[in-house]
């Protein structure tokens, strides 16, 4: 390192922002030829075969790791270039534009030596108003130069000045790489870790507007691509709020679908934006609608040679139109055709697809489950055998949605699948995670056909080449074991009420784990039920009125149809229907009955002491 002394990085230094980068004659007609080819970076790799960013890389490379020395030298070109330059005084202007672009790129080691706040609020801000002669030079290098500090080192209060001061830069009248730039700007800005919403709205609209024409204005696919990303970002940011000013963009974007047919990232840019403003319009129109269901088919349709450029972003708008969507359509139900393909070839999408699968039960949960449901069970039942544990407990959710949205027809459609479930539960070498899914999965067979649930036992008798009775027995052994390891309360509660049920069922392998199952429910109950101010019990997981007291109106402004559906399942569920403690001592009762005083005496007896005086704090017995 002894050649890099503080005399030749000095002179480096000063050489490379004095002399490669200022911008060139070539430059400057390049930028009145074609401005928005000037004003659009490239990127990725280009940097390698042009001059000036090869000279950038090497400054910011030296700065970095010679601050100490540098800092004075480039604080020393910023006074020394800090006064107005006349208009018409190019070489000041070109001078000053590459010092501004030395201070841009040295931002993140440079932030300690310059009081951006106060630079920004006088020099810059001048230097913004200022219309004549080459000032597009200079206000374009201050919207690019306010961009890279934005994220460093300016105060939260000159926010407002910042969207302020980026307006009249995105209007009609301003030079087209300077509009350019002061879009690259603003979307830095709202992309801040510290962006506050409250501050942006008051100019979200005339913002969105100016946005909207440069996107209709531009000529070049590259440059609508670029600005149509900023959109879709503030979008993405300010989500409801963008509601009042959507309308012009929704109307435009199918015109520029058509247009753009033969260019696919353009495509995956207009996705993409369609995506966050499905999801922030909420509800949608008709014509939307309408426009947007084509779109889908097309962008995970995987015969299409389309879909490997828009597969990802059609996914989340299938999505989320589902989760804005108040009833099926015939249209909507036939995407689902695009889904047994997906499933087979893109794990990586695969959590995506389920969710889609998902929305489609809860959205119409017969009609769904009669067309597609056959072919969702034959799909997750193959895909199965070859998932890890996280694949396996989001397939099982899925199972699950089917059986607590349509259980009467559910329950022999997911049949296929349930001797896998079954005979994993025998076996017991699952994660606690998926045994907890199994399990659960387990409970909601028995608690909607208990003929279906004894069907598979027998299937799974089969398979082992054993007897059903055994097997059952095997079961019921690992479920009293594993109960411990679920420690979701909801899916506790479900395991518990269906090991309820199990006790009048008139099975001596059920009775003779009677203590293990009091034992279980008992510690269910332990965790679900609490005392209320006046002593008496009460169940924590049953739903009444205060399901729908308990949202916001707020709340009901951000909430999508998806979740008021999922709040309406969740409603109806047993675990937030049934109160456990009462659904015991109805169990017992009844197997009082069945069993006569005698010998149900008996079977209390095999019971050790501190579980019966546990469950004697809830039931009679």
């Amino acid at each position: 390192m002894g050649f890099f002394t503080a005399n030749t990085l000095t002179e480096m230094c000063k050489k490379l922002v004095t002399h490669y980068f200022l911008l060139t004659t070539d430059d400057l007609k390049q930028w009145d030829s074609d401005p928005e080819g000037f004003a659009i970076d490239e990127g990725g790799e280009s940097w390698k075969y042009s001059l000036r960013p090869c000279t950038e890389n090497i400054f910011l490379t030296l700065f970095h790791e010679f601050r100490v020395v540098l800092s004075p030298v480039l604080l020393e070109m910023i006074q020394n270039n800090h006064n107005l330059v006349a208009p018409d005084n190019l070489s000041a202007i070109l001078k000053k534009d590459a010092v501004y672009n030395a201070v841009g790129l040295a931002a993140f080691d440079f932030y300690d030596e310059v009081n951006f706040d106060q630079w920004f609020s006088t020099t810059l801000g001048e230097e913004l108003r200022i219309k004549e002669g080459n000032y597009r030079v200079i206000r374009r290098r201050v919207a690019w130069l306010i961009g890279q500090w934005t994220g460093v080192k300016l105060s939260q209060e000159l926010r407002p000045a910042l969207y302020s001061s980026m307006l009249p830069l995105l209007e009609q009248g301003e030079d087209i790489a300077v509009r350019l730039t002061a879009s690259s700007t603003l979307k830095l800005a709202v992309d801040d870790f510290e962006f506050n919403t409250d501050q942006f709205l008051p100019f979200l609209e005339p913002c969105f507007s100016l946005l909207f024409a440069l996107l209709q204005e531009a000529q070049e696919c590259d440059t609508k691509m670029h600005v149509l990303y900023v959109l879709s970002f503030i979008v993405e940011r300010v989500g409801f709020s963008i509601r009042p000013y959507s309308n012009a963009l929704i109307q435009y974007l199918p015109l520029l679908w058509e247009q753009s047919a033969e260019h696919n990232m353009l495509r995956c840019a207009i996705v993409s934006t369609l995506v966050h403003l499905a999801k922030a319009i909420g509800v949608l129109n008709k014509d939307f609608y309408q426009f947007l269901i084509p779109v889908i088919a097309l962008s995970t349709d995987m015969a299409q040679d389309a879909h490997v450029y828009l597969l990802e972003d059609g996914l989340e708008l299938w999505l989320a139109v589902l989760e804005n969507s108040t009833q099926m359509t015939p249209e909507l139900l036939q995407l689902f055709n695009n889904m047994q393909p997906l499933f087979q070839h893109h794990a990586d999408n695969l959590r995506t697809c389920l969710y889609i699968t998902q929305a489609n039960i809860l959205l119409s949960p017969e009609q769904f489950l009669k067309m597609y449901g056959a072919i969702v069970v034959a799909s997750s039942n193959e895909m199965l055998a070859d998932m890890r544990s996280e694949g396996i407990v989001m397939t099982m959710r899925l199972i699950e949605t089917c059986l607590r949205s349509a259980p009467s027809i559910a329950q022999e459609i997911v049949k296929p699948i349930l001797p896998r479930v079954f005979e994993a539960v025998y076996r017991g070498t699952e994660y606690p995670m998926v045994m907890s899914m199994y399990l659960s999965v387990m409970s909601r067979i028995l608690l909607s056909s208990r003929d279906v649930f004894s069907q598979v036992v027998s299937i799974v008798a089969q398979l082992e080449d054993s007897r059903a009775e055994i097997i059952l027995d095997k079961i019921l052994d690992v479920w009293l074991d594993k109960m411990a390891l679920v420690t979701q309360l909801e899916r506790r509660k479900l395991l518990g009420i269906a090991l309820t049920s199990l006790l009048t069922v008139q099975s001596s392998y059920v009775l003779e784990k009677f203590c293990g199952v009091l034992l279980c429910v008992t510690e269910v109950l332990n965790d679900v039920v609490k005392i209320d101010r006046d002593g008496g019990m009460f169940d924590a997981l049953m739903y009444s009125d205060q399901l729908s007291s308990s949202v916001s109106e707020d709340d009901l402004d951000y909430e999508t149809e998806h979740d008021q559906r999922r709040r309406m399942l969740a409603a109806t569920d047993p675990v937030h229907t049934i109160v456990l403690r009462d659904y015991l001592q109805t169990q017992l009762t009844e197997l009082h009955q069945q069993l006569g005083t005698s010998q149900f005496e008996q079977l209390v007896q095999t019971v050790d002491v501190e579980t019966l005086s546990q469950a004697r704090l809830y039931v009679i017995m």
